[in-house]
């Protein structure tokens, strides 16, 4: 059966066998009885500084309760430090890489990306099991969709036909809420700049727009919170919650300059969150996984938990399997808009692998924030010599091809150790592990973006595009 095909049985919610290369979905026969409703609460440009992780400076009940229903993941990672690909790769269950679908905001305009014909997306496969579906937000998908395939209308489980399970999506602004000025008019919280000057990252300068920064970010993961408690109470009231699997987690880190955009661990470590009704009984309730997970396997755990098979295309993993394990994390960093940019990192336990590949320009390439305060302030004191070595460096006019750090003693990833002989080995495996990933998985992002779409991205930017790929576009 082709994706046309099943997207003509979906809308009539058949729960059938997928036989499309590396398909498969449950039969009627095995359609599970009394499934559960699934909820994915998505959140924007969000560090794990919650009090479950240990923060001592904000309380965050509402994610703690999630928390002690379920399960914490301290080392949970995203496939792509920006929003678009990360949320593409989570909603296919497949690495946006291998889809081409890594660029950011593409397949917009006259760029059109379709999905290979048997990659069925998660929303519509819950919904060829019975499931009412819904997004309440953005999309942000790097394909080409009828949205109205992939979702129910309304974006509501109150509206939904009595009795029928759901999997949704809220979205939440996470992290952008520092940069709502209406959010933070309203807000009832504040904390001290001086209180969050304490745990600024070391990349950053004790500058007081860095500091003011660091702090609203704090606030928007308390603003965060008390969305979330909306939500559950919310589900309480409707009798739902004892039926309900949720999975609470952000797209990709912090909106600061070497975070959001960026394989360090300031852009790819994020919270995750999977509670679940005591009659589950998944693990021990409260518990937490210190293991390396990739936020891609929230599609294949959120089919396993819902009763349904795992296409045999995906990428992503159960993460309750007794056998799950990923002995490392692959992140990826395309074009960002106009910006044209080309890394891949490695993560293990203990060691972090960053390969650019484009090392003429430098990590700080026009941009859509340049002219932010926090952009604009640390250009100035980098021009002006007064960052550290270590605050320094990522300012540059130049990069290098390699970079690895030793993250039990360097957790900031601020000294590479790329040229010190006696890492050569761990570099080398860390090489070796990329290498073979890429051919395998037919990483897109080894060629050229199309012309096409370098076409679109120049018509919507023009003059910001100033990066020599797009001369062969100019007119």
């Amino acid at each position: 059966m082709n994706r046309r095909q099943f997207l003509k049985q979906s809308a009539l919610y058949s729960a059938l066998a997928l036989t499309a290369p590396g398909c498969s979905i449950l039969s009627p026969s095995q359609k599970p009885k009394n499934p559960p409703n699934v909820l994915w609460i998505y959140i924007e440009d969000m560090n794990p500084l919650l009090s479950c992780y240990g923060q001592k400076l904000i309380s965050t009940p509402h994610m703690d309760r999630l928390a002690q229903n379920g399960v914490l993941f301290e080392k949970a990672f995203v496939t792509a430090p920006v929003c678009s690909p990360c949320r593409s790769a989570i909603i296919t269950g497949v690495m946006q890489t291998t889809l081409g679908i890594h660029n950011h905001r593409s397949a917009r305009g006259i760029d059109k990306i379709n999905l290979p014909e048997n990659v069925i997306t998660l929303p519509e496969i819950f919904r060829a099991h019975g499931y009412y579906t819904y997004n309440q937000g953005k999309d942000d998908y790097n394909f080409t969709y009828d949205r109205e395939q992939l979702y129910s209308k309304p974006a509501n489980w109150r509206k939904r036909p009595m009795g029928q399970p759901f999997f949704a999506q809220i979205q939440l602004s996470g992290g952008k809420y520092a940069l709502q000025k209406q959010a933070f008019a309203n807000r009832k919280w504040k904390l001290d700049p001086a209180q969050a000057a304490a745990t600024l990252p070391p990349y950053y300068p004790q500058h007081p727009v860095m500091i003011k920064h660091w702090a609203w970010h704090y606030d928007a993961v308390k603003l965060t919170d008390n969305a979330i408690g909306e939500i559950l109470q919310k589900l309480e009231t409707d009798g739902l919650l004892d039926n309900t699997i949720i999975f609470c987690f952000s797209d990709h880190g912090c909106y600061l300059p070497r975070d959001k955009q960026f394989c360090y661990d300031g852009g790819l470590h994020v919270p995750l969150l999977v509670s679940y009704p005591a009659n589950r009984k998944l693990v021990q309730p409260g518990s937490r996984r210190p293991d390396l997970v990739s936020l891609l396997d929230i599609s294949a755990t959120s089919l396993a938990l819902a009763g349904l098979n795992i296409p045999n295309y995906m990428h992503s993993k159960n993460l309750f399997a007794p056998n799950y394990q990923r002995d490392y994390i692959i992140a990826a960093r395309d074009r960002c808009d106009y910006t044209i940019d080309h890394i891949r990192a490695v993560r293990t336990q203990n060691f972090k692998y960053i390969r650019n590949f484009l090392t003429d320009r430098p990590y700080t390439q026009p941009q859509y924030r340049d002219d932010r305060d926090y952009m604009q302030i640390m250009k100035q004191l980098f021009k002006d010599g007064k960052l550290s070595p270590a605050q320094a460096w990522f300012w540059n006019t130049q990069r290098p091809a390699h970079e690895l750090y030793d993250l039990r003693q360097d957790p900031h990833e601020l000294n590479n150790l790329a040229d010190q002989p006696e890492y050569q080995a761990e570099l080398k495996k860390l090489k070796t592990i990329l290498a073979d990933w890429i051919k395998q998985t037919n990483d897109q992002g080894q060629y050229p973006e199309s012309e096409i779409g370098l076409r679109t991205v120049y018509n919507q930017w023009k003059e910001r595009c100033v990066n020599p790929e797009f001369d062969k576009v100019k007119k």
